[in-house]
């Protein structure tokens, strides 16, 4: 475990949680987007990740107990979580790799997570499905590209953490609070 940033117990908080890739993921990634997205906004590799829960503006008193499930979550992570590129796909801002969640840890993890941060009230599911992605590049007009994932093979995801997202004018800018190792 790991605490990389600290805050006030006053401030509202933009959170989220998330899987990290690993680094030969990271290097992979990385070196895709420079060979086929020109023209956006790609995401820097320090903020690739697949996000698992966001919680939006939270108290900086409920941090507490968000990590502290996450902790729980990640201890109780099933020993199946593998994912693996599995398609592109532009929405109106954003170019994502979605990933194939092969055996269905990661979905298992993610519902986990979720249902503990529900229960301590910080966070409210979507409507949809979880969709297991990482977002690799902003846009305000749709490219319109067709590409291939990058070969990256399958992957377990290096470890969990908790996100502080502050909103800049050239982006959202991310700060680890914590990271776990998945047990």
């Amino acid at each position: 475990m790991t605490g990389a940033a600290s805050v006030s117990d006053d401030e509202r908080l933009r959170l989220f949680l998330a899987l990290r890739l690993p680094e030969r993921v990271l290097d992979v990634v990385e070196s895709w987007q420079h060979d086929h997205l020109r023209d956006v906004r790609v995401v820097p590799r320090e903020h690739l990740h697949v996000t698992v829960a966001f919680l939006g503006h939270r108290p900086a008193s409920e941090l507490g107990g968000v990590l502290r499930e996450l902790r729980a979550a990640a201890a109780d992570a099933p020993a199946d979580l593998r994912l693996a590129a599995a398609r592109y796909r532009e929405t109106g801002s954003v170019a994502m790799l979605v990933l194939d969640d092969l055996d269905g840890g990661a979905g298992a993890f993610a519902a986990d997570l979720q249902a503990r941060l529900e229960r301590l009230g910080s966070y409210r599911r979507e409507g949809r499905r979880w969709l297991p992605h990482v977002t690799v590049a902003r846009f305000r007009s749709r490219p319109g590209l067709r590409l291939e994932p990058p070969a990256m093979g399958t992957f377990v995801p290096s470890d969990a953490a908790a996100y502080l997202s502050r909103l800049r004018p050239g982006g959202a800018q991310y700060e680890v609070l914590e990271s776990v190792v998945l047990t």
